[in-house]
């Protein structure tokens, strides 16, 4: 384990994030809290959960664990907003109303005074950015959040931020969370040169697509039950992810992870922690089995032959399965 810079804050982040999405869902509030000491214990100090999470029952678990095991000051605690959390028009979306309601919102369910990183979820072409951004420097300024941070930006638009930032004398954002596994590196074309450039943090989500590089799917084989992909059929977006072309390149991964005496999640992971640009990809366990074999991925080291092979399966800026989609123009991207 090792601590990085989060963009260019200077605050402190371990090169692994507990992601909380299962948290107060399919993994208990008790069973959460049990995950998250053991992360503590294990070196993370970076949790990253969402108001829609659960819907809601992920904040409220995640703040419960931290007011038990009295940890708060210890960690960097990251949340996030933008997606229905109601069903009125303005129960959604990047606008003033729904951020600030959100954050109060959130706050509640946390448990807490502040949070330390507030994201938007998803870019909203509708919607300008000096609006969303006059409501987060607000905050800010209120001391009830002390970073910003955007998730499945496109490039273009996060430059965008960083102008109206400047023209506005507004809070900039300081890291972005896209997806990024070795299935679909295409944010190396142009976010992370871009992240790179301005001193943007890379906090990567779904490094495992989505539990695909662990190794436990198979080509022709139906996923298990209790699977995050056991409903990929009636899933329009699970049904585009799964494709011939993810199982060419799980089968040829493989070898390497058994040549290196490493679970083929421990590989993915500890290539995306060690790739340019990447501050700290985002684990997402719903067991304690889950997270130790995660934890594993700290004592992996990539060498070049291995980043060989790997470019070899999945070249760099390409993909086989499509997750860096989200609204990024004036057409938004719909599944």
């Amino acid at each position: 384990m090792e601590l990085r810079s989060l963009g260019r804050t200077g605050i402190k982040v371990s090169n692994l994030c507990l992601g909380c999405m299962m948290f107060g869902g399919k993994t208990t509030p008790a069973d959460s809290a049990r995950i998250i000491d053991r992360a503590l214990d294990g070196g993370i100090n970076f949790l990253d959960t969402a108001n829609v999470y659960n819907a809601g029952r992920s904040e409220e678990a995640t703040g419960a664990a931290l007011k038990a095991n009295g940890r708060r000051q210890q960690v960097v605690l990251a949340t996030k907003v933008h997606g229905r959390m109601g069903e009125g028009p303005n129960d959604w979306r990047n606008t003033r109303r729904h951020i600030i309601e959100s954050c109060e919102a959130s706050l509640r369910r946390l448990g807490t005074d502040w949070i330390d990183l507030y994201q938007i979820h998803r870019p909203d072409s509708d919607i300008p950015a000096d609006e969303t951004l006059r409501a987060l420097d607000d905050l800010v300024r209120s001391g009830k959040v002390r970073y910003i941070g955007t998730s499945t930006y496109a490039a273009w638009q996060i430059v965008e931020t960083l102008w109206v930032s400047k023209e506005y004398g507004l809070n900039r954002f300081v890291c972005e969370q896209p997806p990024y596994h070795i299935l679909d590196r295409r944010v190396e074309r142009e976010l992370v040169p871009m992240a790179q450039t301005f001193g943007i943090g890379i906090i990567p989500w779904s490094p495992l697509a989505g539990g695909m590089l662990t190794g436990k799917y198979r080509r022709d084989e139906p996923p298990p039950e209790d699977s995050r992909w056991a409903t990929y059929n009636s899933n329009p977006m699970q049904r585009r992810r799964w494709n011939e072309r993810i199982f060419d390149a799980l089968e040829a991964l493989e070898p390497l992870a058994q040549a290196r005496g490493v679970t083929m999640s421990q590989l993915a992971l500890a290539w995306v922690m060690q790739q340019p640009g990447i501050t700290s990809p985002i684990i997402g366990p719903r067991t304690m089995e889950q997270l130790e074999d995660n934890l594993k991925a700290f004592d992996v080291t990539i060498s070049d032959e291995d980043r060989e092979v790997i470019d070899g399966v999945v070249p760099p800026g390409t993909h086989v399965s499509p997750y860096y989609e989200a609204d990024f123009g004036p057409h938004p991207y719909r599944v």
